[in-house]
């Protein structure tokens, strides 16, 4: 009988590792690796892109469109397209091929079927009048747990339904700027100027303050007077998508994690959780766009505190495991701890002086178990639901091989050819993201109506009682 194999992590000779051991690594050599996985990187992302460079989206075809974006038959469709030849009538790849359009294609072609068609049906997504775009947050503080696929897609979503979708990546790895082909030169073409903006307008009237009192100025730097040139419009790039804008990100917007702090020391009365907020909509970007979608770093700092005040939506995406559990709850602890402090200090100081106190609120928050394997995971995500609760949606976001190849071709599952796979693994690739769309749909749909059935309420109030002071002055 032969003797078993030992693991191959017994008898290591020193001798031979020593000699197999490459030379000590240097700074330098962080340098050389990063240089290469940069060409690397952008060889991959051509990888799928249009000849010149840029990315493209590709077209859709007849059965995608009547099955998935506007709600007719597809013989009722080409119907329509022979009655009205203004109307944007495809192309075919052969003779008697289906036809394909682009997105602008599609979107003229719902808001020719919103006119004319059904009103029964809904062809265009449902907006209320005079309403801001909601802001939506994505965040954990653990990585791999599909925040900038969650965000990504519910952002493809959107501008499939008809929304205008705005994408805001604060994350200084730059993956949704990846997937949207955003050419991002420094931290100037990312979330950083407008923050640094903010700081600076605060710091003004600070030293506005300080000079009526005879006090020194605070220090006013180059850079901030750059920021006060700069506005939203300023850093919004558009993407290969027609109703997808973006404000991208890159390595060096992580300076703004140090930085941040340094502003909030000098000038104590900056509120630095209001700084992206307070942008947005001094900007007008909150009237321009229907759904603002925020990918925020795996780290609770001071860009994820900026994009978790704005939001008036905070999803929380984790993979249904044990570490990713534990994390989640102590990422909704530090939650806690840190909006409440921000509570604390800031209505001690509104006590004090009479004016109004400080209260964050969402509109609506769950968590979302992403990556789920059935097979495997039901048993720990039906006890990470019960622990959760209310908090947790029911809705679980299946991994298929459409999602998988997705993300290694740089692309979200929207913008995969359904021809380059088997349809029924399309189908259903898409049917977990399509779901994920639903459920924040729903959210969406649900906060824009309470704020639209409270300010008719206060507007009627506010009627009443100038009805009653008239009759009483009459």
């Amino acid at each position: 009988m032969s003797e078993q194999a030992l693991p191959p992590y017994f008898n290591i000779d020193p001798d031979a590792a020593e000699s197999a051991l490459p030379p000590p690594v240097d700074v330098e050599d962080f340098a050389s690796v990063a240089a290469r996985v940069a060409e690397g990187r952008a060889d991959l992302a051509r990888r799928g892109h249009a000849p010149d460079g840029s990315k493209r989206l590709r077209r859709f075809s007849t059965w995608e469109i009547t099955r998935y974006l506007i709600p007719v038959a597809p013989a009722h469709f080409r119907r329509v397209l022979r009655a009205n030849p203004d109307l944007p009538q495809g192309v075919s790849e052969t003779e008697a091929g289906a036809k394909w359009f682009t997105l602008d294609e599609v979107l003229a072609l719902r808001e020719h079927f919103a006119t004319e068609g059904s009103k029964a049906k809904e062809y265009r997504p449902w907006r209320p009048e005079g309403q801001p775009a909601k802001i939506v947050a994505v965040a954990n503080f653990k990585g791999g747990v599909s925040k900038t696929a969650t965000a990504t897609h519910l952002a493809m979503s959107a501008a499939l339904d008809g929304y205008r979708v705005l994408v805001v990546d604060l994350d200084s790895q730059g993956s949704m700027s990846s997937i949207f082909g955003a050419e991002v030169e420094d931290e100037w073409q990312t979330v950083f100027p407008l923050i640094a903006r903010d700081y600076a307008e605060s710091l003004q009237a600070e030293n506005r303050a300080r000079m009526a009192r005879g006090d020194n100025p605070l220090p006013f730097d180059e850079t901030l007077g750059d920021a006060l040139k700069l506005t939203a419009r300023d850093v919004i790039a558009k993407t290969h998508w027609p109703n997808i804008d973006i404000i991208g990100a890159q390595l060096n917007l992580y300076w703004a994690e140090f930085q941040i702090p340094v502003w909030r020391t000098t000038a104590r009365g900056w509120k630095l959780w209001e700084a992206l907020s307070n942008r947005l909509e001094a900007d007008g970007v909150l009237d321009q766009y229907d759904v603002v979608i925020l990918d925020t770093p795996p780290a609770l700092g001071y860009l994820t505190i900026n994009g978790l005040a704005a939001a008036d939506i905070l999803l929380v995406p984790l993979g249904a495991s044990f570490l990713e559990f534990d994390s989640t709850g102590r990422f909704f602890d530090m939650l806690h701890a840190t909006f409440s402090s921000i509570e604390e200090g800031e209505n001690a100081a509104a006590r004090a002086l009479g004016t109004p106190e400080l209260k964050f609120e969402w509109d609506a928050a769950a968590a979302l178990i992403t990556r789920y394997d059935a097979s495997q995971q039901a048993e720990m995500a039906t006890l990470i639901q019960g622990w959760m609760g209310g908090m947790m949606t029911p809705y679980r976001q299946d991994y298929t091989a459409l999602i998988g190849q997705a993300g290694e071709q740089v692309n979200g599952i929207y913008e995969a050819d359904y021809r380059d796979f088997n349809r029924d693994t399309y189908v259903r690739g898409r049917e977990t993201f399509d779901q994920t769309y639903a459920m924040f749909k729903k959210m969406l749909i649900g906060a824009w109506r309470r704020d639209e059935v409270a300010l008719k309420k206060g507007n009627d109030e506010m009627a009443q009682e100038d009805d009653r002071r008239a009759g009483e002055a009459g």
